[in-house]
């Protein structure tokens, strides 16, 4: 689906040379993502949120200071999670970060990173949606693998 021509699902995809429990850990604990995000806007959370089921509620704080709710919509544990983000206490507005990895055997791991806006209704988050390219998806995956190939 596109917007003005521009694609409103983004994703990048790269093989990890390291199992996929040891990325999915990173990806799962909230208080790791500000250390691989690569569109550099998470600045932390708290420990202790680790998603574990759909249903789940993580915060983390941005760079600017503000806080974000994440709701856990998919989630299959070693496999896949993603979340859509809202202020506190609001609804979410529609934008989706997702996470697949695909085990490819002994310490090798295909991961997935997709950001979907196809359902975003908030006008004033319309212009960070749409600088969200693939590289700035690349980088993410780029650091999680930095991160997960040295544990």
């Amino acid at each position: 689906m596109t917007e003005s021509g521009q694609e409103m699902v983004v994703s990048a995809e790269r093989e990890i040379a390291a199992g996929p429990e040891a990325i999915f850990e990173l990806i799962a604990d909230p208080a790791e993502q500000p250390r691989w995000d690569g569109n550099d806007n998470l600045e932390s959370a708290a420990a202790g949120q680790r998603v574990r089921a759909v249903g789940d509620v993580f915060e983390m704080t941005l760079t600017q200071g503000a806080v974000r709710e994440n709701h856990v919509v998919e989630f299959e544990e070693g496999r896949r999670i993603a979340w859509l983000p809202s202020e506190p206490g609001a609804q979410p507005p529609g934008h989706l970060w997702r996470w697949e990895l695909e085990s490819l055997g002994e310490n090798r791991t295909r991961i997935r990173h997709t950001y979907d806006w196809t359902n975003l209704r908030d006008e004033k988050r319309l212009v960070r949606a749409r600088a969200t390219t693939a590289e700035k998806l690349f980088a993410s995956l780029d650091r999680l693998a930095a991160l997960a190939e040295k544990q």
